[in-house]
């Protein structure tokens, strides 16, 4: 199995559009940092306008936690396109070339083989935010150094001791994780009903923002149906910034995520077995 995936990293990353998210999650937080380096201090005291008012909140409030807490919101409700950039690709792309005929020739099962493409896909989706944390966090802490972190929730903020953030970034940045391949077990899905890379593509991201349309809508006939949508459950990763986490919500929006992702790859399978390759 590890050397098909192998194989499947190594198609993943031959191809140029591959480095489109990486370069595209670089200059959006190079360009993060340089605003906030240039008028962060503006924009924080717009932030916290009526909290200075009753409080004197005392360290350095724009620091390179803050910054990578502002990165981490903006980025990770775009970055579901560029994963489905890749992973919408991974099946389609091989009957676009017209080389899937010849790989479900090879003597390996058709489980084996989608497995191998998902576990690629999933890899490429941990490398990427990998990157994002790497440059989102070290970048940030070089330039504005390290405080406590002040959070706004809607109707609150949240003061988190700086020796008490890390480990919320890493747990964060896992449940995350655990949420881009879930975006990416859909895009996959639609890849192995597709011929070309460019309907699973537009297909899993049409989903994503219908989903989350959904979600975001106050409407009666939507709320019994919420829970049970992916899309309610992906930002959560937020909730590990609460004071206290509230782990039995996390564990229940992680289960959700993990029974979607299961549930994508299973159908894929299912439909790829019986499916007859005709390119």
């Amino acid at each position: 199995m590890w050397t098909l995936t192998r194989l499947e990293l190594f198609k993943i990353f031959k191809k140029p559009r591959t480095y489109i998210a990486f370069g595209a999650i670089g200059i959006i937080i190079l360009l993060i940092q340089v605003a906030m380096y240039a008028d962060g201090e503006s924009y924080l005291e717009f932030m916290m306008v009526n909290i200075n008012a009753a409080f004197d909140v005392e360290g350095k409030k724009l620091n390179g936690y803050f910054i990578f807490y502002l990165i981490l919101h903006t980025l990770l409700v775009h970055v579901p396109l560029l994963i489905c950039l890749v992973a919408g690709d991974v099946v389609a792309g091989e009957a676009a070339m017209g080389t899937l005929r010849l790989l479900v020739t090879k003597p390996v099962s058709r489980t084996a083989l989608l497995l191998a493409k998902f576990f690629a896909s999933s890899i490429y989706t941990l490398a990427l935010l990998l990157f994002m944390a790497a440059v989102g966090l070290v970048g940030s802490v070089a330039l504005f150094g390290v405080s406590d972190l002040m959070v706004q929730k809607s109707e609150m903020f949240i003061l988190l001791d700086k020796g008490d953030v890390l480990w919320r970034y890493a747990a964060a940045c896992g449940f995350a994780a655990l949420s881009m391949i879930t975006v990416a077990a859909l895009a996959f899905l639609f890849s192995v009903f597709a011929e070309n890379g460019i309907g699973p593509i537009v297909g899993a991201m049409s989903v994503v923002i219908l989903l989350t349309i959904l979600t975001t809508m106050d409407i009666p006939l939507f709320f019994a149906l919420k829970p049970y949508l992916f899309t309610n459950h992906m930002l959560n990763w937020k909730g590990f910034f609460d004071k206290p986490v509230d782990g039995a919500e996390v564990l229940k929006s992680a289960a959700v995520l993990v029974f979607h992702s299961v549930l994508f790859v299973s159908l894929a399978i299912a439909f790829f077995k019986r499916k007859d390759i005709l390119s």
